[in-house]
């Protein structure tokens, strides 16, 4: 018995490298998307090359838009005194869901790791402290997880950021778990963290 061909070997081993899809996830996925090759695996692989010619980072909260500047640091509706900084657009996107917060946001593309060697440098720090500089803040919401690193990095931007002095930081407060991390929750618990946020 022969396995699969070596274009679709590739495809699968694509597939496995997917948060949540291990090899067997992936085969399985693969060979539902081979079976339904008009009706969902070509149109998938047309949006999967529009998103990846259209998308691209906002210049200037890091969310993902089709244009250079995202919707929400377009929009005239969105508070400008304040900025939610998270960690990844799933955060930010969880934000959104939640529908509670209506002021601007960073995302850092990551955390702080000193084990993975990820330093201010390779995030949106220094971006972040030229925002605050130039924008007009007020107040930073630091919303990030409850791990080690997003409270590393927490820590690091709250020192960086009163160092600099004039702006209000906090952080989320109640109903964010220890190890928590924003996507996974439910609307409800991150709109109290956000109403119910500390000084940092």
């Amino acid at each position: 018995m022969t396995g699969p061909r070596e274009d679709i070997q590739a495809l699968i081993d694509l597939m496995a490298r997917l948060p949540g899809l291990g090899p067997r996830s992936a085969r399985r996925t693969v060979l539902h998307l081979l079976s339904r090759r008009a009706q969902v695996m070509r149109p998938l692989a047309q949006a999967l090359l529009d998103v990846a010619d259209s998308a691209r980072d906002c210049l200037v909260c890091g969310n993902i838009a089709t244009e250079d500047v995202c919707h929400i640091c377009r929009s005239e509706k969105r508070s400008i005194g304040e900025i939610c900084v998270v960690e990844d657009v799933a955060d930010l996107w969880a934000m959104e869901r939640a529908g509670v917060f209506r002021g601007r946001y960073h995302v850092l593309g990551g955390t702080l790791s000193a084990l993975d060697d990820v330093g201010p440098e390779d995030l949106r720090i220094p971006r972040l402290e030229e925002r605050v500089a130039s924008e007009e803040i007020g107040e930073v919401i630091l919303a990030l997880g409850a791990t080690v690193d997003g409270q590393t990095t927490a820590h690091y931007i709250a020192d960086r950021l009163e160092a600099g002095g004039g702006v209000r930081v906090t952080s989320l407060a109640q109903g964010v778990p220890v190890g928590g991390e924003l996507d996974y929750l439910d609307d409800g618990t991150i709109g109290a963290a956000l109403r119910a946020r500390r000084a940092f």
